[in-house]
């Protein structure tokens, strides 16, 4: 029997150990935790019951001890439930999804407790907080309904998009190959749990909405555009496919190979084939950055571009003087383009503004102003090296 002063000992050094290599540490340990529970507590046959409490967690899962082996078993080695409860989180919090996953096939108590909500926001955030927006959740959930629903009427069986998570899965992620086991089954949570659309996205299985700067590859005519797409993650290159939205009689353009600096999620709630209905005409003035809705013809989608409030041409751009902010009209500049492209300088309605333009030149949409210094940074860091025609 381990006196209070070593298992505080112990707690401490390992509480130190997690501090200085954490990933490091939990990645090898899991492993041999996650074989060690399995040879020790089998897992039952999964069932929809709510988390029990950790105390009675050792009494369920513990073998019960054989006639005359009871000191035996009394001796054996210390189970990683017999930790107190803020022990057994903190080792949680450090476990990289893939240990999560691993750890949630050793038993009942370690599945329910790793596949909470609590640990699994944390990795959601910390990967796909900056390319996954409203949108996208929207579109998954009513992926779920209809299963959900069908889920119900049959006994909670598992079918459609979510069928894989069911399934023998080999998890791999980040390059790295999580073996679970020859005869051992994935069952992972059919619902709208975190860890659930964490590994839809993760695997690729779900697409979803977003915007790509500069689309297909930087094409010369898409350079300093963000436009709607729909996007699924490739694990293997830790990159995405891009699906666009058809151009007129053009098909569905896909693109591969998408990096991570050219995504973000869509920044307003309008379709690409919606006019945005401005509310920051009123306060532009010059030397603000906006975006703005473009398209070539009325068939084709909007994709946003950026510019910059220029001043009228009878200004003399004196500061004093300048009257730019109160005028009727808005003067927008798109630097990107030589002084003498069609498309270096537009001017629209302030007080009245709808899409206008030609077949000629495009249209223009809706305009929305940019607020942040990430937001404007984020179109700098896409400047292209020479002036464009």
């Amino acid at each position: 029997m381990l006196s209070r002063c070593s298992i505080t000992s112990s707690l401490s050094f390992l509480f130190l150990l997690l501090e200085s290599h954490p990933l490091k540490i939990l990645s090898s340990w899991t492993c041999a935790c996650a074989s060690l529970f399995r040879s020790r507590h089998p897992s039952p046959s999964p069932s929809p019951v709510q988390p029990p409490r950790l105390s009675s967690l050792k009494e369920k899962m513990s073998p019960a001890p054989e006639p005359g082996n009871a000191e035996e078993s009394q001796g054996g080695a210390p189970s990683l439930l017999d930790l107190p409860e803020l022990a057994l989180e903190y080792i949680l919090e450090k476990l990289p999804p893939e240990g999560l996953l691993s750890m949630s096939g050793v038993c009942t108590a370690l599945r329910d407790r790793c596949r909470s909500d609590y640990f699994w926001d944390k990795h959601m955030k910390r990967k796909w907080d900056r390319v996954i927006g409203p949108s996208a959740y929207k579109v998954w959930q009513l992926c779920l309904s209809p299963r959900r629903d069908n889920g119900d009427s049959n006994q909670g069986k598992q079918k459609g998009l979510l069928r894989l998570f069911s399934l023998v899965w080999p998890c791999s992620w980040a390059g790295e190959r999580i073996n679970i086991g020859q005869d051992q089954t994935c069952s992972l949570p059919y619902d709208s749990s975190v860890m659930s659309w964490y590994i839809a996205l993760e695997t690729g299985r779900f697409w979803f909405p977003a915007q790509v700067y500069n689309r297909e590859n930087g094409h010369a005519g898409f350079l300093l555009s963000c436009y709607d797409a729909e996007l699924s993650y490739d694990f293997r290159t830790d990159t995405f496919r891009a699906r666009y939205p058809p151009h007129g009689r053009r098909a569905m353009a896909l693109e591969t190979g998408v990096t991570w600096e050219r995504l973000r999620s869509p920044q307003v709630d309008t379709s690409p084939h919606d006019l945005h209905l401005s509310d920051c005409l009123k306060d532009l003035c010059p030397g603000d950055h906006v975006e703005i809705q473009w398209r070539r013809n009325k068939e084709f989608p909007y994709g946003w571009w950026y510019g910059v409030v220029g001043h009228l041409e009878s200004c003399n751009r004196n500061e004093s003087y300048c009257r730019c902010s109160s005028s009727g009209a808005v003067v927008l500049e798109f630097n990107q383009y030589s002084a003498g492209s069609p498309w270096s300088r537009t001017t629209i309605d302030r007080r009245n503004h709808r899409e206008e333009g030609n077949e000629v030149d495009g249209f223009y949409g809706g305009i929305r102003k940019l607020r942040t210094d990430d937001e404007i940074s984020a179109w700098k860091r896409l400047w292209p090296t020479e002036l464009l025609e």
